[in-house]
This record gives structure tokens, C-alpha cells and sequence, in this order.
């Protein structure tokens, strides 16, 4: 597939942001300042500024005395960086792979997106007016390269569109500043009497080495096509991706349904045929008004089954709220596991854990009531009771050792509640303990069980463990910390028995 990349200018991106913020600045001329060497140096121009003389780089007196009404505000240093990241988030529903290009300017690549708008004019067509429609005022143009597009987006006077393979002809033509060039590179190329590219681009590399920087020679390669210019995007894009852009937004549940089933539809065919399982899905969901919803959905075991996934996300579509309607559906898969293929076998067998229905049901259960509230768990390598497990990660997860031979409690408290207790000799078990206030008798006592405190992990006293049931059957797992000294020791109770 060749490489496509369209590149934004925000001509006042600073001004037409805070005119969104300000509507009473749209009429005014105004100037964004800072201070610069014991002057104060304009920033940012908006565009009627501009068109009464007050200009980017000029000392802000001379501004004033250009223009009589001429409004000042003091700039702030990062605000172009982090309203470049709220325009390339708002871009992404025409691509994943959007990056930033300061001081004002964002690149994308637009390979393979274009035709979902109807080819590349239509493409830019959209980007462009909804920008301008929201208050920027903006400036696009495509090409094979970062470089190219970048450069026909801010020089040149017509035909935003560079034809694959053209960039070199369309280049030719304009200034050497349209190679994002340093100001000490193009003032030599201004005394070498260079006005355009095109007499550069026939020179020899040795030529241009001799007499310029390597860093000219990269800048013109990567414009060229000669050398791949990496963009660091916005987000890492997720391997396991699908979209789904509308042409009518969408505003009911059955229409969302269609969507879902659709994507599902596509991504599980892709896993299918990777040998790959779904374990999480996020569902994300532009609106016409940018605010973004987006609900999840997790399996116990990886799974490609459409009609099992919908059930999961038919469970979630309650919680999507469309506003005015929804513009962009995306599908992520950010986890995902290889999956072993099925053989088909004449008779059932039981398969455990690893029985695909038994996942299935564990999902939707899941789905209603929270996946948090079904856990699985697994012996871990400690001696420490409330050490000795921990949550698995999977249904099929294997565990690293053995659950340990002796008989533990059904429910353990996550923290040992202290108890008072009365025993015939200090050694003994006990006969009563008094727990919040309520007594009990002990009938039946099996113990002690000594577990002794991990010295590598911290210090203290060891444990004697009794298992007890009191008079009305009811059993608890009770220990007394560290040996009896002749003074009280302290017990505790850590557990219930079924």
C-alpha cells in the first residue's frame, strides 16, 4: 500500500483558541505577548490583527502604534502543545495515527482511510471545514510524504492534493523554507541566491554536503521520499483494531447493536485466523458533539465466537449514551492470547476448567453482575496464611505450587480480629473465647498447627493454629501469637469453616 500523510496548518492556532474560549475577542484586533530580552515580542497574531499591521515577531509597541485598539494578552509558554493534543484527539476519528507538529501543525497518516469518505478530496474536504466551522483557521494538504505535505500545505497557492510520486515537481516550485529548514541554513540558501527548490534538487549530493548541512540534505530526502520520516503519534495504535465511521450518526440501541456485530464480525475473523482468542474489548464511540463514550467488555479465556461476544456487549449498550447522535464506532482488542484449535470429538468428555461453556457462562454472569465479583483463586509460595493465595489470571492459569494438605478455612479474613480466650492450661486449647462481645463454648478442638513468620519478609512471632466448633456447631480458626510466657498471650480469630 503506498504511503499517504496529510498535514494541518493552524495558521492562528493560539488566537482562534482563545476566541473560543473569549467570543468577544472574534471582533477585536488582539495579540498574544511575552517578554523577550527586556522587550515584549507578540507571539501570536489573530487574523484581524494581522490585517491592520500588527504581525508575529514585532515588538508589541510598534504594534500599538499601528493599530489604536490594539488588545494585549500575556501568552503562556505550552499552550500550543496541549491544544495541538486536543485537535490530533478530536482527528483521530479519521485516523489512528495523528502526531503533534509544534508549533502549530499536526501530521497524519492517511493510509488506507481516505476511500472511507468517498477518495481524498472528500477526505480533506471533511477535516478541513469542520476545523474551520469550529472556529480554526486551517489549512490541509496530502502527499507521499510528511515533508511534501507539509510543505504544500503552507506554500503553495493551489491544488492541495500532491499526486503519488509527484512531490518532486510539486517542490520544485516553492520556497527553500517549505523544508522546515533552520533560519541559519536558509539565509546562506538566500545569499546563495537560491529562491526555489527546484535548482537544488538537480545538484549533486557531494555538492550540497560541501556547501550546506547534513541536516538540509536529510530535511530534502525525507520531503523526497528518499529517506522514511518516523511520526511519533498520540497513541500507540492497538494491533487488533476496527472502524467503522457513519454516514447518517446514530442514535438508537438496535442501530449501535448493527455496529458492534459488525466490527465483532471483522476483528474475530482476523483472531480466527491468527490462531488468537479475545480476552478485552473496548468499544469507543465518537459523538457529534467530540465528547467520546466508550464501554468494555473482558472473557475468562480468550474467544473468536461473534455470537458469544454480542451477548457480552448487548449487556453494556444501556450504558452508551448517543447525545446527538454517534459518528465513529472503533473496536479495540488490547488483549488478546493465542488460542489452541478445538478438535472435534464423538462423544463429550468432561473438560474442567477448560470447557469452553463454562467460560461463557462465567462471561455473562460477569456482565451483570461485575467481573470483580467472580474470582478465581490460586496457591501461592508462602507460609503466611493471608499470603498463601492469590486471584488468578485466566481460567486456564496453572498454579506454580500446591495447595497446602491441611484443612483450611472456607472464608479467611483478610485481617486476624482479636478475641478473648479462657483456657484450662495456658498450653491447652481453648474452652471459651468472647469475639464482638459474644461468648463461646468450645466442644471440639483440633490443634495446634504451628506456621512459623516469613524472616525474609519481616519479623515477628510465630502461630499456633487451632480448628474449633463451639456447642451449636458452628467452626472457626482461631491462633494465639507466639509462645505463652507466663503473661497473657493474644489470640485471634482468621477464619470461618463451612
Amino acid at each position: 500500500m503506498q504511503k499517504r500523510y496529510m498535514a494541518i496548518w493552524f495558521r492562528h492556532l493560539l488566537t482562534d483558541g482563545l476566541a473560543l474560549r473569549r467570543p468577544e475577542l472574534k471582533s477585536l484586533p488582539f495579540v498574544l505577548v511575552m517578554p523577550v530580552k527586556n522587550k515584549v515580542i507578540i507571539t501570536a497574531s489573530s487574523l484581524l490583527a494581522e490585517q491592520q499591521g500588527a504581525f508575529t515577531g514585532m515588538a508589541a509597541a510598534d504594534a500599538r502604534a499601528a493599530v489604536a485598539e490594539l488588545v494585549t494578552i500575556d501568552d503562556t509558554p505550552g499552550k500550543a502543545a496541549k491544544l495541538l493534543k486536543l485537535l490530533g484527539l478530536w482527528c483521530i476519528r479519521y485516523t489512528p495515527f495523528v502526531a503533534v507538529d509544534l508549533p502549530d501543525g499536526l501530521l497524519l497518516d492517511i493510509s488506507g482511510c481516505a476511500h472511507l469518505w468517498g477518495g481524498e478530496r472528500e477526505y480533506l474536504k471533511e477535516i478541513v471545514l469542520k476545523l474551520r466551522n469550529a472556529g480554526f483557521n486551517a489549512r490541509a494538504a496530502i502527499a507521499d510524504t510528511p515533508g511534501a505535505a507539509w510543505a504544500v500545505s503552507r506554500y503553495a497557492k493551489a491544488s492541495p492534493i500532491v499526486a503519488s510520486g509527484e512531490q518532486a515537481r510539486r517542490l520544485s516550485l516553492l520556497p527553500p523554507a517549505a523544508l522546515r529548514l533552520e533560519p541559519d541554513i536558509l539565509d546562506k540558501l538566500q545569499q546563495l541566491g537560491f529562491r526555489t527548490i527546484g535548482p537544488l534538487l538537480s545538484m549533486e549530493a557531494s555538492a550540497l554536503r560541501r556547501r550546506l548541512t547534513k541536516a538540509f540534505l536529510l530535511r530534502l530526502d525525507q520531503a523526497l521520499g528518499r529517506v522514511d520520516e518516523t511520526l511519533v503519534t498520540l497513541h500507540v495504535p492497538v494491533p487488533y483494531v476496527e472502524r467503522l465511521p457513519c454516514l447518517e450518526p446514530i442514535r438508537n440501541a438496535p442501530g449501535i447493536e448493527i455496529a458492534i456485530e459488525k466490527l465483532l464480525t471483522e476483528l474475530c475473523l482476523r483472531l480466527q485466523a491468527e490462531g488468537k482468542g479475545l480476552r478485552k474489548a473496548v468499544l469507543k464511540c465518537v459523538r457529534v458533539d467530540a465528547r467520546r463514550v466508550q464501554v468494555s467488555i473482558s472473557t475468562n479465556k480468550g474467544s473468536h465466537h461473534v455470537s458469544h461476544l454480542m451477548k457480552l456487549f448487548k449487556l453494556q449498550i444501556q450504558k452508551i449514551e448517543p447525545g446527538l447522535g454517534i459518528e465513529l464506532f472503533t473496536l479495540e482488542a488490547p488483549k488478546v492470547e493465542d488460542m489452541e484449535t478445538v478438535q472435534e470429538q464423538l462423544w463429550a468428555v468432561d473438560q474442567g476448567l477448560a470447557d469452553t461453556t463454562l467460560a461463557e457462562l462465567l462471561d455473562r454472569i460477569a456482565g451483570k453482575v461485575g467481573a470483580e465479583a467472580i474470582q478465581r483463586y490460586l496457591p501461592a509460595e508462602h507460609y503466611w496464611p493471608e499470603r498463601s493465595l492469590k486471584v488468578a489470571g485466566s481460567l486456564i492459569e496453572e498454579p506454580a505450587t500446591e495447595w497446602p494438605e491441611q484443612m483450611r478455612p472456607v472464608r479467611l479474613l483478610a485481617k486476624p480480629e482479636p478475641i478473648e480466650v479462657m483456657a484450662l492450661v495456658p498450653d491447652n486449647p481453648p474452652k471459651t473465647f468472647t469475639h464482638k462481645g459474644k461468648r463461646h463454648t468450645i466442644a471440639k478442638a483440633d490443634g495446634p498447627e504451628r506456621i512459623g513468620r516469613e524472616w525474609w519478609q519481616d519479623s515477628g512471632e510465630h502461630r499456633d493454629y487451632y480448628a474449633v466448633e463451639d456447642s451449636k456447631g458452628q467452626r472457626y480458626w482461631l491462633f494465639r501469637s507466639g509462645h505463652y510466657d507466663g503473661g497473657d498471650a493474644q489470640w485471634y480469630l482468621h477464619g470461618y469453616f463451612a
